[in-house]
C-alpha cells in the first residue's frame, strides 16, 4: 500500500506558450520516466499527443502522468493555457492538491496569467513559481517578478537568484542554503560557491525572505523582530507553512527546453507542497438527508472520489478519469451517489500521457482512469454505498459563441450529429441545441478556434466532415395599424364545390402576447363547427408573415362576419378562408419586421471601459449599467443579436484578451426600416 504522505498531486498551470508541456516533459525525463527529453516543437511530447496539439503545437486537453522523485509518487496534470480549453484548466484547479505556476521571463504577465492566477487563488492552492524561459533573448528576471507582485494575487518569495540571464543562463543561487547550483542539461545540479558579484544580492534577498516568512507567523514575527534574523529551522519550516497555507509561493528560475532548474523544482515539490494526507477534509453531502458529510483523506478511510473528465475513443471507448479523495478503491465496483447506481469495471488504469497503466487499488490523491462505463459521467461523486457522499458538482465555463452545423454530404448528417453528442460527453462547454425557428442546429463553444479543434477531432475519430456558419437571426413580424378585411374562398370546378366566407378585424396586441383571437360571430353567420378552423387557418398563416416569411407575433384577431353554403361549406375551406383573411389584413395593418435584443454582460478592466462602451454603442447597443467586481468592471447592455453573432473574437482583440462576457435573450424590438430592407432583401433571394 502507497504511503499517502510521499504522495504528490501537482497540476501544471500557466498561460498558452509559457512552457508547461516542456516543463512536465523535463521533469518526467529527469525523474527518469522517459528515456528522451520530449519537444512540443517537433512533436516528440509525450504530453501533447492528440493530433491536434502536435498541429498547432499547443495543449487543447488537460493530460495526466506520473513519476517517482526520491521516494515520493508525483501524479502530474498538465492543463492547457489557451482562453479556447481554459475549462480544463478550471476542472483541474478542483482536483489537485497543489500548483505550478510557469510564468515565461520572457513575456511575464499576461491577461490568461492574471485570469489562471484568480482560480489558483480562489482553489487554495498552495503554489510554486517556475520563471521559465530564463535562457531567451529579452528575459527578465527582476522586471516579471515586480509584475508578479503589482498584479498576481500570489506572494512571489525569491528562494533562488538566477545566475546570468538570456545565453548566460547558467544556474541558480539557494538564498536559504547560502549555494550556488549549476544546472546540466540532463537536468541535474551540481553544487559551486555564490558568484562573487551576488553576494551582497544573496544578503538582501535573505533578509526579505526572512521578513516575509516572519510576517506569515505570530511566533515567528516577535523572533524576528527581537533578534533581527531567523535561524535556518525557523526560515525552513515556516517557509513550508506559508507556501502550504498558500501565504507564500516559492519561485524558482528555469528553462524547461533546456532541462534547466528542474532538479531544484522536484526538490520543492517533495519539500514544501502538501501530501494528500495533509489537505483537508473533503466536504460534500449526504444524498439522501442532505446533510454535511466530511471525507477525511486516509487510505482507511470511506471511499470517495469525483470524476472531472471523460474522454471519448471510437476504438477504446470512453475513459473515464476521477480523482480519489478518501480511502482505497479496490476490487470490481463502485457506487455512483450522483446518479444512484452501482457500476462494474474491469480494471483500474493511471495515466501515462497517451498510454495506461494498469494498478491494483487507488488511494487519496491518485488520477484513476476507468475504461468502458455506462453511467458515469464528468462531474458525478464515485463512493462506497454504505458511506455516500454527494460533492460540489464542477461548474463549467459557459460558452460564448455559436454556429450552425451543417454537413458536407447529406448522407452523413445522423453521423456527425452522433458524433458531436460523443463529444458533448467529452467537453462539457459544449451546448447541442436547435432553434426552432430557422430550423438550425446550433452548436456553441468557448470560441471559435475551440469549435474548429472539436471539427478536426470528429474528422479524425469519426470519419466525418461537420461545416460551421453564422446562425440565422430569427427575426419576427408585427403590425402597427388596424384593418377590416374579407377572406373569401370560392372554387367551383365540377362535383362539390368550396366555399367560406369569413371577415376578420386586426390590431396590434399590446400585452406583450403572441395571438389571439375572438369570437364575434352573431346569428348564425357561420356555423360553431367551423369556428376553429378559421382560427388554424390564422396560426398557419402567421408562421410565415407578408413582409419577409418570418413568424408573425403581436395580433389580436376577431371574426366578426361571414357567410357560408349549406353543400359546398367544409372545415378545410374556412382554413384557406381564414388565411387568406390574415394575409390581406397582413398587408394592410402596416407591417415590420422584429429583431430579437440581447442582454449582454461584460466583464472587463478598468482601462477597457471606454473602448467596450463605444464598441457597443458602434452595434446600437444601450448601455443599461455599470458595477465593479473585484478588480474588474461589469457593463449591462441591451444588443440585438444580429450585432454580436461574432463578438467573442472583437471583445479579446479590444482587451487583449482580458474581457468575458455572457448573453441571454431579452425581447423583440422594432427593426430600423434601413436595416429592414435589407433583410428583407436577403430573405426574398433566398426564397
Amino acid at each position: 500500500m502507497q504511503d499517502i504522505k510521499m504522495i504528490r498531486n501537482v497540476a501544471l498551470f500557466g498561460h498558452g506558450k509559457s512552457g508547461k508541456t516542456s516543463l512536465a516533459e523535463a521533469m518526467l525525463f529527469t525523474a527518469g520516466k522517459t528515456n528522451r527529453l520530449g519537444k512540443v516543437d517537433d512533436g516528440s511530447s509525450v504530453m501533447d499527443f492528440e493530433p491536434e496539439e502536435v498541429q498547432r503545437k499547443l495543449s487543447i486537453t488537460s493530460s495526466f502522468n506520473n513519476f517517482t522523485w526520491k521516494k515520493h509518487s508525483v501524479f502530474l496534470t498538465d492543463t492547457p493555457g489557451d482562453d479556447n480549453f481554459i475549462n480544463e484548466t478550471k476542472f483541474a484547479t478542483r482536483v489537485c492538491d497543489s500548483a505550478i505556476f510557469v510564468i515565461g521571463a520572457v513575456l511575464g504577465v499576461k491577461h490568461q496569467t492574471e485570469k489562471i492566477a484568480d482560480y489558483i487563488k480562489e482553489a487554495g492552492l498552495p503554489t510554486v513559481i517556475f520563471l521559465n524561459k530564463m535562457d531567451r533573448e529579452r528575459a527578465h528576471f527582476e522586471k516579471v517578478i515586480d509584475e508578479i507582485k503589482s498584479r498576481l494575487p500570489q506572494e512571489a518569495a525569491l528562494c533562488y537568484l538566477p545566475i546570468g540571464a538570456e545565453e548566460n543562463f547558467k544556474g541558480a543561487v539557494d538564498i536559504i542554503k547560502g549555494v550556488a547550483y549549476l544546472f546540466d542539461k540532463n537536468g541535474k545540479i551540481k553544487e559551486t560557491d555564490i558568484p562573487a558579484d551576488m553576494t551582497d544580492d544573496v544578503e538582501m534577498a535573505l533578509e526579505q525572505l526572512m521578513e516575509q516568512v516572519a510576517e506569515t507567523d505570530d511566533d515567528l514575527i516577535e523572533k524576528f523582530l527581537e533578534e533581527g534574523e531567523l535561524e535556518k529551522n525557523d526560515l525552513i519550516n515556516g517557509l513550508k507553512n506559508a507556501v502550504r497555507s498558500g501565504a507564500l509561493c516559492p519561485v524558482i528560475p528555469g528553462a524547461a527546453t533546456e532541462n534547466m532548474g528542474t532538479e531544484l523544482l522536484l526538490n520543492a515539490l517533495n519539500d514544501y507542497m502538501p501530501s494528500p494526507a495533509d489537505m483537508p477534509a473533503q466536504m460534500g453531502t449526504h444524498p439522501a438527508t442532505g446533510d454535511v458529510v466530511e471525507m477525511t483523506p486516509a487510505a482507511d478511510a470511506p471511499f470517495s472520489a469525483l470524476v472531472f473528465k471523460t474522454m471519448a475513443d471510437p476504438y477504446a471507448g470512453q475513459l473515464t478519469i476521477f480523482r480519489v479523495f478518501s480511502g482505497t478503491l479496490a476490487g470490481d465496483n463502485f457506487y455512483n451517489a450522483s446518479k444512484d447506481n452501482s457500476e462494474k469495471f474491469n480494471q483500474l488504469f493511471i495515466m501515462e500521457g497517451k498510454e495506461t497503466k494498469p494498478v491494483d487499488s487507488a488511494v487519496p490523491g491518485m488520477v484513476i482512469a476507468l475504461a468502458k462505463l455506462k453511467e458515469t459521467a464528468t462531474g458525478d461523486t464515485l463512493c462506497s454505498k454504505d458511506n455516500p457522499v454527494i460533492y460540489d458538482g464542477l461548474d463549467p465555463i459557459k460558452p460564448v459563441m455559436s454556429f450552425a452545423v451543417t454537413t458536407t454530404k447529406k448522407d452523413d448528417e445522423d453521423k456527425v450529429f452522433s458524433s458531436i453528442t460523443k463529444m458533448l460527453e467529452e467537453d462539457p462547454t459544449l451546448k447541442l441545441s436547435r432553434e426552432p425557428q430557422t430550423n438550425e442546429i446550433l452548436l456553441s463553444g468557448v470560441g471559435q478556434i475551440h469549435l474548429i479543434v472539436l471539427g478536426e477531432k470528429i474528422k479524425r475519430k469519426y470519419g466525418v466532415e461537420m461545416q460551421l456558419k453564422v446562425p440565422k437571426v430569427p427575426y419576427k413580424e408585427t403590425i402597427r395599424g388596424k384593418a377590416r378585411v374579407q377572406g373569401k374562398h370560392k372554387k367551383q370546378s365540377g362535383g362539390r364545390g368550396q366555399f367560406a366566407d369569413s371577415w376578420i378585424e386586426m390590431e396590434p396586441l399590446l400585452n406583450g402576447s403572441d395571438f389571439e383571437f375572438e369570437d364575434k360571430i352573431v346569428g348564425g353567420a357561420i356555423p360553431r363547427q367551423y369556428i376553429p378552423a378559421v382560427e388554424k387557418g390564422i396560426q398557419e398563416a402567421m408562421e410565415k408573415g407578408v413582409v419577409a416569411g418570418f413568424p408573425v407575433v403581436g395580433v389580436k384577431v376577431a371574426l366578426v362576419d361571414g357567410s357560408f353554403h349549406a353543400v359546398d361549406s367544409s372545415e378545410m375551406a374556412f382554413k384557406i378562408s381564414g388565411s387568406l383573411a390574415f394575409k390581406k389584413a397582413a398587408q394592410e395593418c402596416k407591417p415590420v419586421l422584429l429583431e430579437p435584443i440581447m442582454n449582454l454582460t461584460v466583464l472587463i478592466p478598468k482601462d477597457c471601459v471606454g473602448d467596450v462602451i463605444g464598441d457597443l454603442n458602434g452595434r446600437r447597443g444601450k448601455v443599461m449599467g455599470m458595477d465593479s467586481e473585484g478588480k474588474a468592471e461589469v457593463v449591462s447592455a441591451q444588443v440585438p443579436m444580429s450585432e454580436i453573432m461574432e463578438y467573442a473574437p472583437d471583445l479579446t482583440s479590444i482587451t487583449g484578451g482580458r474581457g468575458t462576457f455572457s448573453s441571454e435573450f431579452s425581447h423583440y424590438e422594432e427593426l430600423p426600416s434601413q436595416l429592414a430592407e435589407k433583410v428583407i432583401a436577403e430573405a426574398n433571394k433566398e426564397d
